[in-house]
């Protein structure tokens, strides 16, 4: 009722999505709020370059390309071809009839229509005609934002689900974590809905959310049904081993989902309205599937009982599950169980290929170790060089994508032409004899600059508004170095020393597509550092109360920076030097999406931590229960080895669902966050871990005096759990409780639970 009624509701309301000033951050905000206050909507501008073999070949063509935008009737102020230096090229500019955020296609479509039209015409004439602008730019975005988020959430899921079923060997069971996951995004989805009235959300909000979404709850959903399937095992009652996987995996399913939240604020303090969305997004989607994982989950288990292991594929065959295991074992409490599980009515922890695995870890901690340490920094290493930048459409866009390559030509024979800086002036008078010539005279700044900037500088005076805004093209691709002077030099010389004193109150501000992008990266570079304070800080306290250890809660840290660190270097390495890049289905755009920094840590410290809640939860659990340090290693990790694995095979799925789809920074998102998963739940997980603890050896239980006072968190079975464990059980089970070391537990255990 709660999923179908938030899910109404926010369809009803609608997403509410950001402004342009809203979006945008300093100057580039500045400048975009004069316009919005003042209630100038630009016009899409859209250009079209006719290019020819031999000098003037092109005016024919040209001509036909302004005869047959014009009679579309969807344009205005079309501007008479512009020849380019070597007068074998020139640029046909207008701008679309309509505001700039218009959903309708239709002009932008007929337009497109009528160059292709003319494309057809001269073919076979030497003549070459590309169109890139603001419309036909938006046209591509919409169509490739909604084909891939279809194709995320229909490839995602089921892909989740088919790994379930193999995990788990039966379709109830393995539909759980699944169902959890879609009702927790939906609800999300709808309360989303409803806050953006108040905190406006931009679209690609949703693409985040259900990769969290799917993210948690099946992770959450997996260890605890796993947990309940082992206890089912070892020969306790359906309702018993409910009971112990709530004391289990159901408190370290809040401990984690509450560290994820926490994790995901630290994404309020980048001052971006952007990071604020994604706070709420992934805080809401996390809160509801920790909350379905400790109440719906449990009951739904409980009113399905057995049934749970209904569905099973006969490839599987009956691998022992529910009524299956206690009739193999002969029953809770039997001797066969007993034999089994030894005198704790526990069996030996599973995963043979992880105690394998673990047993030359545990043998040679140091040496792993370093081996391990060695790797993750070699991969880290690509890292120190990054680039981070606002990728422009057109980079969004793969290398054969006709829209790019038209973009790439008009840039080349007209820099800045596609992309321009925009200047916004507001005057107390625009039509007064000092701004005229505030105006006359930056054009005359611009000419003497030279090669700085490009041709065709367009003013547009709003007198009723008192705004003028002055498209400057810029020298360069419109993100290299040759750019960013350009911009430099408008920014920090000319606006300031020509429009500034003219403007009313200084209000002469530059924006446009590297403008924003520079400030943006600016905002990034200041906020990253309170956010990432922030959750350290926050992630260090919690898991200093969780484990009552300084050791264990330094080594979080540590390893969770050593992930973050090796997934900025993947993408590095592939999406900026495009090395191996061919492997991954993608190319190298030479930089890294100006948000996927921030964003993959706050996410990678959210989801890393789940893994080492769950595995440090059960070794300390084994601890509790009188195991020696060495066991208690061995046990937690084995035990947690079949879940880890599932949970993590599931999320590189996911992500490397995210990394096929069109858009650059889906792609950098979902390599980065695979790749950082694989490495967590395998060198860092399965070899760091352990080795680090190893060596550690009784100093992982450290504990100052001075926090002596700290909350103690259990992490072993409740007592109740364990009481009615031993009076459902018969025989050796419930006559002799012991330690998982052969020694008697029963006062250990009482004394760990008070």
């Amino acid at each position: 009722m709660f999923v179908v009624l938030t899910a109404t509701l926010g369809g009803m309301a609608g997403l509410t999505e950001p402004t342009g000033a809203e979006q945008s951050v300093r100057d580039s905000a500045r400048a975009t709020a004069i316009l919005e206050e003042a209630g100038i909507e630009e016009p899409p501008a859209e250009s079209v370059m006719v290019a020819s073999r031999t000098e003037g070949g092109w005016r024919a063509a040209a001509a036909d390309v302004v005869r047959a935008v014009k009679d579309t009737g969807r344009v205005k102020d079309v501007r008479e071809p512009l020849p380019s230096e070597d007068g074998r090229a020139a640029l046909v500019g207008f701008r679309m009839r309509g505001a700039g955020d218009s959903t309708d296609e239709k002009p932008i479509t007929e337009v497109l229509d009528a160059v292709e039209k003319v494309r057809e015409g001269h073919r076979g004439e030497g003549v070459e005609i590309h169109q890139y602008g603001e419309a036909s730019a938006g046209k591509w975005l919409n169509e490739i934002l909604g084909d891939d988020f279809a194709k995320a959430e229909w490839t995602a899921v089921p892909l989740a689900l088919g790994i379930l079923l193999v995990a788990f060997g039966a379709l109830v069971a393995a539909l759980l974590p699944v169902a959890l996951a879609i009702t927790a995004f939906l609800a999300a989805n709808g309360i989303l809905a409803l806050v953006s009235g108040q905190l406006h959300i931009d679209e690609q909000t949703n693409s985040v959310m259900l990769l969290m979404g799917l993210a948690v709850g099946v992770d959450y959903c997996l260890f605890y049904l796993r947990r309940e399937r082992d206890e089912r095992a070892a020969g306790a009652d359906a309702q018993t081993a409910l009971r112990i996987a709530a004391a289990t995996s159901g408190r370290a399913v809040l401990v984690s989902g509450l560290t994820v939240m926490v994790a995901m604020a630290g994404m309020f303090l980048s001052g971006l309205l952007l990071f604020q969305g994604f706070a709420v997004a992934t805080i809401l989607v996390v809160f509801i599937a920790m909350l379905g994982s400790v109440t719906i989950l449990p009951a739904a288990l409980s009113w399905l009982g057995d049934r749970v292991e209904k569905g099973r594929p006969r490839l599987f065959g009956r691998r022992g599950g529910g009524r299956g295991r206690k009739q193999a074992a002969g029953g809770a409490g039997s001797p066969g169980v007993a034999g089994q599980a030894g005198s704790t009515g526990r069996r030996a922890p599973g995963g043979r290929i992880s105690g394998g695995l673990l047993r030359p870890v545990l043998a040679a901690p140091g040496l792993f170790a370093v081996l391990a340490a060695v790797a993750m920094l070699a991969l880290a290493a690509p890292a120190l060089g990054m680039k981070t930048e606002q990728l422009s459409l057109e980079q969004q866009m793969s290398e054969d994508a006709e829209l790019r390559v038209s973009a790439e030509k008009i840039s080349e024979t007209f820099p800045g032409g596609p992309s321009p800086a925009r200047v916004v002036l507001k005057a107390d008078d625009v039509r007064s004899a000092k701004t005229r010539t505030a105006l006359a005279d930056f054009r005359s700044a611009l000419r003497e600059e030279g090669a700085r900037f490009g041709k065709g500088v367009e003013t547009r005076v709003y007198a009723d508004s008192g705004v003028a805004v002055i498209d400057v093209p810029l020298a360069g691709n419109g993100t290299d170095e040759a750019s960013l002077a350009a911009l430099d030099t408008l920014r920090g010389r000319l606006v300031p020393d020509v429009l500034e004193p003219a403007a009313a109150d200084g209000q002469a501000y530059v924006t446009g597509e590297l403008a924003s992008s520079t400030d943006f990266n600016d905002q990034l570079r200041d906020g990253i550092v309170p956010v990432f304070a922030f959750i350290t800080a926050v992630t260090f306290l919690l898991m200093l109360v969780c484990f009552r250890s300084l050791p264990i809660a330094l080594a979080s840290i540590a390893l969770n920076l050593l992930s973050v660190g090796a997934a900025y270097g993947v993408m590095t390495a592939v999406f900026q030097h495009g090395w191996g890049d061919s492997l991954f289905g993608t190319q190298a755009v030479g930089a890294i999406e100006s948000w996927m920094p921030l964003f993959v840590l706050v996410v990678l410290f959210g989801l890393s931590m789940d893994y080492h809640v769950f595995v440090v939860s059960r070794i300390r659990e084994a601890k509790d229960r009188g195991a020696a340090t060495r066991e208690a290693i061995r046990e937690g990790v084995r035990a947690t080895a079949p879940a880890v694995t599932g949970a993590a095979v599931i999320m590189i799925a996911v992500f490397a669902v995210f990394a096929t789809l069109s858009m650059q920074d889906m792609k950098q998102m979902g390599v980065g966050l695979a790749v950082a998963v694989l490495l967590d739940a395998t060198l860092v997980r399965m070899v760091l871990l352990p080795a680090v603890m190893m060596l550690l050896g009784e100093r992982n239980w450290y504990l100052p005096s001075w926090l002596r006072w700290l909350p103690r968190v259990e992490h072993g079975e409740a007592d109740f759990a364990r009481a009615e464990h031993a009076e459902g059980a018969t025989g050796p089970v419930a006559a002799a409780p012991a330690a998982v070391d052969g020694t008697p537990g029963g006062a250990r255990d009482r004394q760990h639970v008070g």
